[in-house]
């Protein structure tokens, strides 16, 4: 028996309960793809699109990184981006952190993580270039906070830099980026209100 058969048990009594409560779900979601959204968040197992945004399946189109990056020579995040925008004509890019996130502690924390500090390479440049705003801090917990808001903003700047959307705004696409962080205390999404449509 392979050790994840309860998963296989969970996805059974999932797909049954969901068709007693409703019969065409399975079929509704199968004949189609429209999402309104494109979620770029952290891989962070806490922070579910879907469910804390109250939607369902096939209602948000998903992408996942550790600390919610978009990277100029990251070809899947691209890809992505270019697929919602051009094909999907998403309405809405919404890159969400979390605090408390692990990506951006390990950033702050001068220790070696292995591969993984390539990656955290940028968030570290974040760092830099808000050093002063940083330093004033001393407790960590606030540091990694605040450095979570920080690479939002930081990430939703790269999204409006990509040629995705330069070229969506020049032919006068309605597709406008945001930037949120989720709090896994208490689930509420706090509006950074960075949002940006250069329409």
């Amino acid at each position: 028996m392979t050790t994840i058969q309860h998963l296989f048990d969970n996805n059974k009594q999932w797909a049954e309960q969901t068709t007693k409560e409703d019969p065409n779900f399975f079929k509704n979601l199968s004949e189609q793809q429209s999402p309104k959204y494109l979620w770029i968040g952290c891989s962070d197992s806490r922070v579910p699109a879907n469910e804390l945004l109250g939607m369902q399946p096939g209602e948000v189109f998903v992408h996942r990184n550790i600390a919610n990056q978009v990277i100029h020579t990251d070809l899947n995040c691209l890809s992505v981006i270019q697929y919602a925008v051009d094909v999907l004509k998403v309405q809405d890019i919404i890159v969400c952190g979390h605090y408390g996130c692990g990506g951006i502690g390990a950033a702050l924390d001068n220790k070696s993580h292995g591969l993984i500090d390539n990656w955290l390479r940028h968030i570290e440049d974040v760092y830099r270039f808000h050093k002063e705003e940083m330093d004033v801090l001393t407790d960590e917990k606030e540091r990694i906070n605040l450095l979570c808001e920080l690479n939002v903003i930081e990430q939703v700047a790269n999204i409006c830099n990509t040629t995705t959307l330069v070229n969506a705004w020049k032919n006068k696409q309605n597709t406008t980026v945001h930037g949120v962080v989720y709090n896994v205390h208490d689930g509420i999404l706090k509006d950074l209100n960075v949002s940006t449509n250069r329409q």
